[in-house]
């Protein structure tokens, strides 16, 4: 049986494979806009600053360091979650993990993400993204 719970964790575990280029191969940047409503708000937190995506503005700059060889071997996944459901509507709280190369040069970082999720008559969507790594 298909519970909502395994569908949000299809649907992260599917945002997070939108940016691995660890294995090469084409990818399907489109795949973002299934996952997100349209007005979905992206933040990214550095300390008590922010910038602040919508899907395309946050997409468009990752895609072509992703492609153009700025970022290679990248691989990020949660390494621990909390998932809490209400109705038609569930907040995600995880922790992730994230290496690959930048420049030749190899990293290893972490951080929090938390996704605002919504579920809609074609199943659950993000509406909001806020992440800050850690220092």
């Amino acid at each position: 049986m298909n519970t909502d719970k395994d569908a949000i964790d299809r649907l992260i575990k599917q945002f997070f494979e939108i940016f691995a280029n660890k294995d090469g191969g084409e990818k399907d940047w489109t795949t973002i806009y299934r996952l997100c409503i349209p007005e979905t708000l992206i933040i990214k937190k550095e300390g008590l600053e922010q910038v602040v995506y919508n899907v395309k503005a946050f997409i468009d700059p990752r895609m072509i360091l992703l492609t153009n060889g700025s970022i290679t071997g990248f691989e990020e996944h949660e390494t621990e979650e909390a998932t809490v459901i209400n109705r038609n509507i569930a907040q995600r709280f995880c922790r992730y993990r994230k290496t690959g190369f930048k420049n030749g040069q190899y990293f290893d970082a972490s951080g929090t993400k938390l996704f605002h999720l919504v579920k809609m008559a074609e199943g659950w969507k993000i509406g909001a993204l806020t992440w800050e790594d850690d220092l």
